[in-house]
């Protein structure tokens, strides 16, 4: 799952074994019990004034480091 709070950023975490990525509503976020069910969390680093992206484009990155770990072979 995609949250603020994750325990890892997005380029430290295991992201090259079967994956269903989980982004929350936009302004919301995900829902305590979808967290709760979620494997792991992972957070998108923001740098700025920047705090929060919109749910496709959160997608879009996660999408494209998951793809992009798996071309390295990185776990």
């Amino acid at each position: 799952g995609a949250d603020m709070a994750g325990d890892e950023d997005m380029f430290h975490a295991d992201l090259t074994g079967p994956l269903c990525i989980v982004i929350g509503s936009e302004g919301k976020g995900l829902g305590r019990l979808v967290k709760e069910t979620c494997d792991f969390l992972v957070r998108i680093p923001m740098h700025g004034a920047i705090n929060s992206l919109n749910a496709s484009v959160a997608g879009a990155l996660l999408m494209y480091e998951a793809r992009r770990a798996r071309l390295l072979g990185r776990a």
